[in-house]
């Protein structure tokens, strides 16, 4: 079994650029307001998902691995 992972919008953060919905369509969607959601908070580690962190332009996703919560994305300098 792998890894599970939380992951998060910054909504404070998040201006609607769509591009996970676009790298990571079956994992984020966005709202009538524009702003961006996982469509399931704890899911199965996978690329597109991080990619589609990697490809936020503000940055406003994070991922930690569940249980520990230890990041994953943004790495911890």
């Amino acid at each position: 079994m792998g890894d599970r992972w939380h992951v998060e919008v910054d909504r404070a953060l998040c201006i609607g650029s769509a591009q996970c919905t676009h790298l990571a369509p079956d994992a984020f969607r966005l709202d009538t307001a524009m702003q961006s959601h996982p469509t399931e908070p704890e899911t199965d580690a996978g690329e597109p998902v991080l990619r589609a962190a990697e490809g936020c332009p503000v940055e406003a996703i994070s991922i930690a691995l569940s249980g520990t919560g230890e990041p994953v994305f943004p790495p911890e300098e």
